[in-house]
This record gives C-alpha cells, sequence and structure tokens, in this order.
C-alpha cells in the first residue's frame, strides 16, 4: 500500500475509485482492512460513484507506531487526515470516522473546515462531548502480559480486538492515554456541514446519537437497530444510511 510522510510518521492508505472523495477514519486498535475493506464500506462506495481513500491512523495497521503519548492527541491525528488530502491533492472531501475515527473527524472539521464537505459521525454520539468512560482500564488492559486474568469488560473486549487486528501494544496504549479530548457543545456547534451521527442501539460506549446531533447545526440521527459498538461498523442499515445523506446532502 502507499504511504507518504505526515510530519516525520509515515502514514498508510488506500485510494480506490472515481467520482467525489470520500475519506474513511477508523476506529481504536482496528485499522484500514478491518474497518473499512472487510465490512464491505470501499466496495459499496466506490460501487456508488464515490473515489475512497482510507488511512491507517498512526498507531495502527502499516502506519508509524510512535510509543510516546503525545504522538496521539486527536488535533494530531487530525492533521495525518489533513496533511492525506494535500498528498492527494484533494481540496475538499466528505469524512467519515468510527469511534476514534469519529472523534478525530470532528477535531479535523473544527481546524480544517474549508476540507471537510459533510461529516458521519460512525460509533461516536454524545460521548464525543462527554467522554466514553474512564480509560484506564483499557490502558491496563492493554499492558497487561496476557489476556487470561483481565476483568474489566471494556478493557478486555479491546484487548482482544488489538490481539486478533495484530495491534502494537505499546503504541495503542500510547494512543489510548492521549487521543480521547472531548469537545464542548459551543465546539460541536462550530462544525456546521451537514452531519450524520450513525450509532448502534445496543452501543454502550458511543452515547447517544440523537443528542450529538442536536448539537449540530445540520445534524441528524441515525439508530442501527440491534447492533453494539463492535457489530454496528459494517451494518446493512448503516451503509444504507450513509448512502442516502450522501446523496442528499448538497
Amino acid at each position: 500500500m502507499p504511504q507518504f510522510d505526515s510530519a516525520g510518521v509515515p502514514i498508510a492508505f488506500l485510494d480506490e475509485g472515481e467520482g467525489e472523495p470520500i475519506l474513511l477514519i477508523h476506529g481504536f486498535a482496528s485499522n484500514r482492512e478491518v474497518n473499512w475493506v472487510g465490512p464491505g464500506w470501499v466496495e459499496t462506495l466506490t460501487q456508488a460513484g464515490r473515489r475512497v481513500i482510507a488511512l491507517d491512523n498512526r498507531g495502527h495497521g502499516e502506519s508509524g507506531k510512535p510509543h510516546d503519548p503525545a504522538a496521539y492527541f486527536a488535533p494530531v491525528m487530525a492533521e495525518d487526515a489533513r496533511r492525506l488530502l494535500d498528498h492527494l491533492g484533494i481540496e475538499r472531501a466528505d469524512v467519515m470516522g468510527y469511534s476514534m475515527g469519529a472523534r478525530i473527524t470532528a477535531f479535523l472539521a473544527l481546524a480544517h473546515p474549508a476540507r471537510v464537505r459533510s461529516v458521519v459521525f460512525g460509533g461516536l454520539g454524545l460521548g464525543l462531548v462527554d467522554g466514553t468512560g474512564p480509560w484506564e482500564p483499557i490502558v491496563a488492559a492493554l499492558e497487561a502480559p496476557s489476556l487470561e486474568g483481565i476483568q474489566h469488560q471494556t478493557g478486555r473486549m479491546f484487548r482482544r480486538f488489538a490481539e486478533q487486528t495484530g495491534g502494537d501494544l505499546p503504541a495503542l496504549a500510547a494512543c489510548m492515554r492521549s487521543s480521547r479530548q472531548t469537545l464542548s457543545p459551543e465546539e460541536v456547534g462550530r462544525i456546521d456541514v451537514p452531519a450524520l451521527v450513525a450509532v448502534g442501539s445496543r452501543d454502550a460506549i458511543a452515547g447517544s446519537a440523537e443528542e450529538l446531533a442536536a448539537l449540530l447545526p445540520q445534524g441528524r440521527a441515525l439508530v442501527i437497530p440491534n447492533r453494539d459498538h463492535m457489530l454496528a461498523v459494517g451494518d446493512k442499515v448503516y451503509k444504507a444510511g450513509v448512502l442516502e445523506f450522501l446523496a442528499a446532502r448538497p
């Protein structure tokens, strides 16, 4: 896969299809293959006439993996996405992020509003404002000697997922320590582009889709029936909702 240098960190990405560009930003401990290729997003969007760009966030996939927590603040990771658009000569794109990727999308839209045509926040609702629970048990799980003995349910879930995706555990622990900045309601209100907030009805991590959508000047909510944080990613209702949203936005 191609890579480019983002202020000293190599960032891997894919670039497929033709048409209006959409940038995809994956979630924590995932990568572009697990979050977007495997669940069929790249195929769905390219068949709908879109140019699809998806990066491996720093610390993930085939991108560089610093172990310094200072490398993973959400605004820093948003600059990787902006530099990728620069690298490809794309002035403006729709942007869809999932979970941590949705948080990065929000910071990108705030810092560079002229570069973002619309946003899809998948797997992150009001948690963007009030947080998505304590990070310390997840870091402890990532730094534990093994999966055995980890009692915290969310920590155990992310440790298992990180192992399944071949993640660099020290890099992921550093990322978890630093990437979870929240936005104030006033900051969310400055994201004045068409916005879709898509969250599974059984997602215990993301927070309310409806409450975040209400803070966005052009926000709307999509509740994905009977899906939790992990299973909502590739859901057909989510895909159909995103295609309808992209087709309807100005």
